[in-house]
């Protein structure tokens, strides 16, 4: 895990997101044919794709089963088998991935909001949560944002990251005329 005062950044490689909470506002919104609908952020969706743009390799770890999820993270760019739903052990699946890619938890970060979103939060090298997750989460959390979750948090995390490893400044030269 980061430490307060740690001077290095670590060498992330891997960045997994929860979505109820982080990605949205945490609302559930069911209409009364049962279709579920998330609202989601736009600025924190670019930053995903300037995060998987950097090269680091991004996931989404959700309790929660849902089309729309699967549908927004695709169009974001995230590859089908990066999209984790129905999960109802987190912290076995966030080893069970970094085992398959050769990783390490300090070469991991993570966005959670609630108690969930622990068994990760709490052995990964840069735990991360919105300003309106639970207080176990934020506790766990080495950075957290100004915004609540699904109101630009993860933008805010992204940049935190592309920042810390360097990458920020070379990123948005390609926005520049």
């Amino acid at each position: 895990m980061l430490e307060k005062n740690q001077r290095h950044f670590p060498p992330i490689k891997w960045v997994g997101f929860d979505v109820d909470g982080v990605m949205t506002d945490g609302g559930l919104y069911i209409d009364d044919n049962a279709i579920e609908t998330k609202r989601f952020h736009s600025r924190d969706g670019h930053g995903l794709k300037m995060l998987l743009r950097s090269g680091i390799n991004c996931a989404v770890i959700t309790g929660r089963k849902s089309k729309v999820v699967e549908n927004r993270f695709r169009e974001l760019g995230f590859k089908p088998d990066n999209i984790y739903q129905g999960v109802f052990d987190k912290g076995q699946l966030f080893k069970l991935l970094l085992e398959q890619q050769g990783l390490s938890p300090e070469n991991a970060a993570f966005a959670g909001d609630d108690v969930v979103d622990l068994p990760i939060l709490l052995n990964c090298a840069l735990p991360m949560a919105p300003s309106d997750a639970c207080p176990e989460a934020l506790k766990a959390a080495y950075f957290i944002s100004r915004s609540g979750g699904g109101r630009g948090a993860v933008r805010e995390m992204v940049e935190f990251i592309l920042k810390g490893l360097g990458l920020w400044h070379e990123l948005i030269e390609r926005y520049k005329p």
